[in-house]
């Protein structure tokens, strides 16, 4: 007997061959959107909102500051990470509004202004005391995202949880380094970014950017102001490391040197240099430990400990400094170097990473807030040493605008005696609380030095 196809007319050949090319492709999206469905379900029943209210000092006083952001449960302990734009050590108030509603507080486990990331943890004993559920989401593989590939941005925009907009990868390695993206604080050196065309709006801060089998591949954390459609999330394979790290110490340790890179691209020539071969010392901060060693802007690096660097383009800068960020505070870092047509190699011994963003505190009887001269700040403006605090706010009428003090002031004394931490400025105001007495402040403005008294 031969097969019923042979027997088969023309014309129901072709309606067969229809059916298929019309219902196949149907009943697999269906397939698909079941599970989409399922994974999503999941998903949105790890994001959450978070509330958040934090001190500043403005104009000279302590005032407090109400936010609103979006996280992602990571683990059955109860660890969301969010943005540090959106949770960080100046929060006095935490609290996650569950996809129940049910609102439960949290606490800060650390914090990377680096990389724009924060850890918060519900409180466990709350949750078993109230009876509270939530689900936990899984990171995805950021390194295996492709441009034109559909992602989900979910979190709270204007307030509204749980928004779920959709869109593409724009691009899956952008390069910007944001010098004052949190609060003044560096963000952006160590890491490229997500692009993408979702939605993504104030509140989404900190929600996940997520595939379409539910799995976080990115952390929302802006958008361009006036922008259509220019999102940016921090891949998961990065929050993946600082989640770990914030987990074991709170914090994140770098290693510093005081290079500061440019890409290569349309130099080679005047460097006689092959493609795709070495990284622009554009500049070297003074005092820091290349300058020291003796390397100077306009040298080529080559190798950092024999591994050659490739930094033709922008997008490869990050990786290549987040090698020398790495490595272990202390440790002697050999750099392979050419200057002048010369190769040379040398050691350069790294220090502790710091912020330019000194500890803040406000002292509010003088209407007078300052913030630690840091070790970088220090160095990026030319200072002797990181002595010192610099004034970011003065109240009008109080005893710090009447004696003449400015913001950018820099108070390097009080009655003579130097001010190496803010320990010792407060130990002096404590004493002028009880016993109200003239100060004599010292102060560096535009690289001068003058005296002004500080009246009760």
């Amino acid at each position: 007997m031969k097969p019923a196809t042979l027997n088969e007319s023309p014309a129901r050949s072709i309606i067969r061959a229809v059916v298929r090319l019309l219902v196949l492709p149907l009943l697999a999206a269906a397939s698909a959107r079941a599970a989409m469905s399922g994974d999503f379900n999941r998903l949105l029943e790890a994001v959450v909102r978070i509330d958040v209210r934090e001190v500043t000092f403005e104009e000279g006083a302590r005032r407090f500051v109400a936010g609103v952001g979006s996280g992602v449960i990571l683990s059955k302990d109860g660890l969301v990470l969010t943005n540090a734009h959106v949770a960080s050590p100046h929060a006095v108030e935490i609290s996650i509004t569950l996809p129940s509603l049910e609102r439960v507080d949290a606490k800060l486990v650390g914090w990377d202004h680096w990389t724009d990331l924060a850890l918060i943890r519900l409180d466990l004993g709350e949750v078993k005391r109230r009876g509270l559920a939530f689900q936990h989401a899984a990171f995805g593989d950021s390194e295996a995202l492709y441009a034109g590939q559909t992602v989900y941005a979910i979190g709270t925009p204007y307030g509204l949880t749980r928004t779920v907009t959709r869109g593409i990868i724009s691009n899956h390695r952008r390069y910007f380094e944001d010098r004052e993206g949190v609060r003044g604080y560096e963000t952006g050196a160590f890491n490229t970014w997500l692009q993408t065309d979702a939605a993504i709006n104030p509140g989404n801060s900190g929600g996940p950017l997520v595939t379409e089998d539910g799995r976080v591949v990115g952390i929302n954390s802006r958008a361009y102001v006036g922008a259509d459609n220019l999102g940016f999330a921090i891949p998961s394979n990065i929050a993946r490391r600082i989640v770990d790290g914030l987990v074991a110490q709170g914090s994140i340790t770098r290693s510093y040197i005081g290079l500061v890179p440019a890409a290569l691209q349309d130099l080679e020539h005047f460097y006689a240099l092959a493609l795709n071969t070495g990284l622009l010392i554009n500049s070297v901060d003074p005092g820091s430990p290349a300058a020291r060693a003796g390397l100077r802007g306009g040298d080529i690096l080559l190798a950092i400990n024999g591994q050659k660097v490739d930094g033709r383009f922008p997008e490869q800068l990050p990786p290549i400094q987040n090698t020398i960020a790495s490595l272990p505070v202390g440790s002697t870092v050999r750099l392979s170097l050419k200057r002048a047509g010369q190769t040379m190699e040398i050691p350069v011994v790294t220090e502790k990473l710091e912020s330019r963003v000194g500890e803040e505190s406000a002292f509010e009887k003088w209407g007078l807030g300052v913030r630690k001269v840091s070790r970088a700040f220090a160095r990026e403006n030319q200072l002797d040493d990181d002595t010192g605090v610099i004034v970011i706010g003065v109240q009008p009428g109080f005893p710090a605008a009447v004696a003449g003090l400015a913001v950018g002031d820099i108070i390097t004394k009080l009655n003579q005696q130097a001010l190496t931490d803010l320990e010792t400025l407060q130990r002096i105001y404590q004493q002028f609380e009880t016993r109200p007495d003239s100060l004599l402040v010292e102060v560096m403005r535009d690289r001068h030095v003058s005296l002004y008294v500080l009246k009760p």
